[in-house]
């Protein structure tokens, strides 16, 4: 029975091995496993569908040739057939033989098999053949249930937790910005393919005819830098029915020059969560024109996408705070977007949406190209009737988002929403950081009131100062008394 007990037992069994430190390496172990546990499984759907199916996997190497006898390869002998064989053999598929091969290709050659007991590895493959058949529809869903959850523990596992965004907020994100079959869709920093999914779940809703399917098939594209989240994003492609999912490209957005980008290269929506307070390593800046060079990654996504949309194309984007109110080259950025696009909406979640990752507070921007801002509203989420911040346990919910999607088509000023004048934005530097007008939990205290406290403050800090100089100095004067009477 495929349930969130029998992943946990997994998981149990891996943290027994010498090999395998920490969540992140777990879950990079039990992906690569689930891949070829799933691709298996598709491959018998693709034998009866595909006209003359050939398999990319050399025949040996296929999961039902080795991993499904329960009583088959263990031990050394286990250890000795994956390191030397099946990681080697795939790593060196020709990503130009077919699609499937660049797949099966792009997804180990950053992967690795950390556990170092070959029994214990046989107990985690035996429990995933017991438990998992992708082409059992109730266990197809019920896995896409158990994946999300799995992609959730990211959030806990260190620094892999940047890549998992709550789907309340991508949900959200892709509903507003609304793709229609034929569009393209990216994510330039998809992670483990949160809004990627979600947009496949959105434009399956407008599928009619298997010409429509193929159309969706080619509709969805990623990119995504680091291998693990790369790894759990294809998978995640496979589990949403995209077959061949080649469009997951295994890369970093930003080394290309953004002079290179052609017409061709245009999307119509891109929707994403770019990593931010993170520094790119050297020379990635030089890609963009010098008036946007800085090496802070989610200013440089922001200018990528001012590239990659067409005109008339849609963004969506989380940003931090400080993205809002930054000076220097975030001022110019800020600048470009509100000439070349029209930024209608800004969404200012509270703190610990992204908790415990970051508990810097975001922003949702909402944008389409190719006209000017004239006016930018703004949403404050609040949080739900309670509840005074969010956390692993209590996440932000997608019915929070009916407040949004309710005010959304309809709008107007109310103690959660404001518009302001891209003039007003203008004359404050192009400072977006615009506090809620109707707010009046912070009191505006009057200028000389702030300026008393500040000089008492400062009054009392330098009283301080002295009284631990005078007791410094008493204490080394008798110290100092105490060695001479000795």
């Amino acid at each position: 029975m495929l349930n969130s007990a029998t992943i946990k037992s997994i998981q149990d069994v891996m943290r027994k091995d010498a090999g395998v430190d920490g969540d992140a390496q777990r879950l990079g172990q039990l992906t690569w496993l689930l891949f070829l546990k799933i691709f298996d499984d598709r491959e018998q759907e693709w034998e009866l569908t595909v006209n003359r199916y050939r398999s990319p996997i050399p025949e040996e190497l296929r999961w039902r040739n080795w991993a499904t006898d329960t009583e088959g390869l263990t031990g050394d002998g286990l250890l000795e057939f994956i390191n030397n064989k099946l990681f080697p053999t795939l790593k060196a598929l020709s990503a130009d033989a077919s699609p499937r091969h660049r797949v099966i290709h792009d997804v180990f050659e950053d992967a690795y098999q950390y556990m170092k007991n070959g029994t214990l590895l046989r107990q985690v493959i035996n429990r995933l053949n017991e438990s998992l058949d992708f082409n059992r529809s109730e266990d197809r869903h019920v896995f896409g249930d158990l994946y999300e959850q799995i992609l959730k523990d990211l959030q806990s596992a260190g620094n892999a937790g940047e890549y998992y965004t709550p789907r309340a907020v991508t949900q959200f994100m892709v509903d507003m910005v609304n793709p229609q079959l034929g569009e393209k869709v990216l994510d330039p920093a998809c992670g483990t393919g949160g809004f990627l999914t979600c947009a496949i779940k959105h434009l399956r809703k407008q599928v009619k005819t298997p010409d429509d399917e193929e159309l969706l098939q080619r509709s969805v594209l990623g990119i995504e830098k680091k291998p693990l989240p790369h790894l759990l994003c294809v998978t995640n492609m496979l589990l949403h029915g995209i077959d061949v999912p080649t469009n997951i490209r295994h890369d970093n957005t930003l080394s290309k020059p953004l002079a290179s980008y052609v017409p061709k290269d245009r999307v119509d929506c891109i929707i994403t969560n770019p990593p931010f307070g993170g520094m790119e390593e050297d020379g990635i800046e030089t890609n963009f024109p010098q008036k946007f060079r800085t090496r802070e990654t989610a200013d440089l996504f922001l200018v990528l996408i001012f590239t990659l949309l067409k005109d008339g194309g849609r963004g969506a984007i989380v940003l931090p705070d400080g993205t809002l109110f930054g000076e220097g080259v975030k001022t110019t950025i800020k600048e470009k977007l509100l000439t070349e696009c029209n930024l209608h909406t800004i969404v200012r979640l509270p703190n610990g949406v992204f908790s415990p990752y970051t508990g810097i507070k975001t922003n949702l921007l909402f944008f389409t190209k190719g006209e000017p801002t004239k006016e930018i509203w703004f949403y404050e989420h609040p949080y739900p009737p309670g509840a005074k911040s969010y956390n692993k346990t209590k996440p932000i919910r997608i019915e929070e988002f009916d407040l949004e999607k309710k005010w959304w088509k309809k709008r107007k000023e109310t103690e959660q929403a404001w518009k302001i004048p891209v003039e007003q934005v203008q004359a404050a530097g192009y400072n977006l950081d615009i506090k809620n007008p109707h707010d009046t939990s912070v009191a505006h205290t009057d200028p000389d009131e702030l300026l008393a406290d500040y000089q008492l403050l400062m009054t009392d800090l330098q009283q301080t100062r002295d009284r631990l100089r005078d007791e410094l100095a008493a204490a080394l004067t008798a110290s100092a008394k105490e060695r001479r009477d000795s």
